[in-house]
C-alpha cells in the first residue's frame, strides 16, 4: 500500500486511521511525501512559513518535519519515504492567497513527482483529492492520475474541516465510489501529534486537532480497481 502525501502531516491528518489499521492487518504501508527539501537561508514567504510556526530563521525547518514524520509513521506503523523537492513556497509562490490560486504556469513539478513513484511497487494507492486547491495537492492529484494505478482518493484535512463542500482538484478521475476500510481513529490522533510544528497553526493546538479529527470518518472515493482490493481487505478482516 503506498500513500502519496504532499507534505509531511497530510497523510496522517487525511488517512491516518485507514493506514494505521492496514498496518495492523498485515500490509506494508509506505507514505511517500514529496516536498520535503530542505533550503537554505529561506526567505520572503519562505521565511515567514517557519516564522509563523514560532521557529527562528536558523532552523532547518524541514528537518524538524522530517523528523516529527519519522515519529509519526512509527505510531502509524508505516514507512517513510521522502522525495527531495521543494514546497511550493520555495517555487516561486509568493504568499498564502498564491497558494490556492491555482498552478502557475511553468510550473511542472508534478513530472518529477509522476517519475520519482514510477518505480514504486504497490498494489493499492491512496493520495489526495486536493480539496482546499492547494497548489502542492493539485500537483500530486495530477501525477498520481498519470501514473493510472488503483487509487483510492482522500479528503484533504484540515481543509474538509474548514470547507465540508470544497471540490476536488479538476484531475481527480471520474467514476468514482465511497469506500470506508477499518480506521483506528485513536493512532490517527496520535500520530497526528507528533506534527507539533503544524498543530497550533492548523488547529490551535494538539486538544483541538484531537476534537476535530474526532469527527472526521476517513472517506475515500475509489476506483473500480481499488475497489476490488478494498472489498478484498474488508473480507479478510471480517473473517480474521
Amino acid at each position: 500500500m503506498v500513500a502519496v502525501s504532499p507534505h509531511l502531516d497530510d497523510a496522517a491528518f487525511s488517512v491516518g486511521g485507514t493506514l494505521a489499521a492496514l498496518a495492523d492487518a498485515g500490509h506494508e504501508v509506505t507514505v511517500v511525501t514529496c516536498f520535503t527539501r530542505s533550503v537554505p537561508d529561506p526567505a520572503g514567504f519562505a521565511l515567514a512559513c517557519q516564522l509563523d510556526k514560532g521557529l527562528t530563521a536558523d532552523v532547518d525547518y524541514m528537518a524538524l518535519r522530517r523528523a516529527e514524520d519519522a515519529a509519526a509513521m512509527a505510531v502509524l506503523g508505516a514507512v517513510s519515504r521522502h522525495l527531495d523537492l521543494p514546497e511550493a513556497p520555495h517555487r516561486g509562490y509568493t504568499s498564502a492567497p498564491d497558494l490556492f490560486a491555482g498552478v502557475h504556469d511553468g510550473d511542472d513539478v508534478w513530472r518529477p513527482v509522476c517519475a520519482a513513484l514510477a518505480d514504486v511497487p504497490g498494489d493499492l494507492w491512496l493520495a489526495p483529492q486536493a480539496l482546499g486547491a492547494h497548489v502542492d495537492h493539485l500537483q500530486v492529484l495530477r501525477a498520481v492520475t498519470a501514473l493510472d494505478r488503483p487509487a483510492l482518493w482522500w479528503r484533504d484535512s484540515p481543509y474538509v474541516l474548514r470547507e465540508p463542500d470544497a471540490v476536488p482538484g479538476p484531475d481527480l478521475p471520474g467514476g468514482l465510489t465511497p469506500v470506508e476500510l477499518p480506521q483506528d481513529a485513536a493512532r490517527r490522533a496520535d500520530a497526528c501529534a507528533c506534527y507539533a510544528t503544524q498543530l497550533g497553526f492548523q488547529f490551535g493546538g494538539p486538544e483541538p486537532m484531537r476534537a476535530a479529527l474526532a469527527g472526521l470518518p476517513e472517506v475515500l472515493l475509489a476506483d473500480p480497481r481499488a475497489r476490488e482490493v478494498a472489498a478484498r481487505e474488508v473480507a479478510a478482516r471480517e473473517l480474521s
